[in-house]
């Protein structure tokens, strides 16, 4: 896997596509330097870099905060705070966190 092997990859993908999804198209075109910047980094970073599993749980975490059974809301304010503590909270957390993979690296 290399970075010239992804956007060779893409221009197969904008050449199959560009027709039927054009907008879709041209947004990952703009958007492709930091789709692909993970390459710059050391290989064993690259699937840690990659992933969205940290703003997936937090969108879970959101979910299961604001739906029944667990909470019944008197108005749009007050998922408001909930929305907003539990970002609140993981910001905190993430603050002084470092991800031991690029501890492991230095």
């Amino acid at each position: 896997e290399s970075r010239a092997r992804a956007e060779a990859g893409f221009r197969a993908f904008r050449a199959r596509w560009r027709r039927q999804y054009a907008a879709m198209v041209r947004r990952l075109e703009r958007d492709l330097p930091e789709l692909l910047s993970f390459f710059a980094f050391p290989r064993h970073l690259w699937r840690k870099l990659r992933t969205t599993n940290v703003i997936e749980r937090c969108f879970v975490e959101v979910r299961r905060r604001t739906r029944p059974p667990m909470v019944c809301f008197v108005n749009v304010e007050s998922v408001d705070r909930i929305i907003y503590s539990i970002f609140q909270r993981f910001n905190l957390e993430w603050k002084t966190r470092t991800l031991s993979v690029f501890t492991q690296a230095a």
